[in-house]
């Protein structure tokens, strides 16, 4: 089970700065994805800058969305300067 998005940042050229609660800090390439099915509609730039984290991922307002594995086993590390987060203790 991969880690968790918990910070995106929309770049250029399609491009996504993905921040896991690992700490890692790794770059999605949405670029193989704009000529299949709803993805289509993110060429649009405007639209493709609107992704938002959505449970541990990514979303876009169309529902266009990737699995947190997808993400992070396709995605290139850029570094690791964020501290992992550490589970939320339970509730008694």
């Amino acid at each position: 089970m991969s880690p968790k998005v918990i910070k995106v940042e929309p770049l250029e050229n399609y491009q996504l700065r993905l921040t896991f609660s690992n700490g890692e800090i790794r770059r999605f390439d949405v670029t193989p994805y704009l000529d299949k099915g709803r993805f289509t509609e993110l060429q649009k730039i405007e639209d493709f800058q609107q992704v938002k984290l959505s449970f541990g991922s990514i979303q876009w307002p169309h529902d266009q969305d990737f699995s947190p594995d997808t993400l992070y086993l396709t995605s290139q590390a850029e570094e690791k300067i964020v501290e992992p987060q550490s589970p939320t203790p339970a509730l008694q």
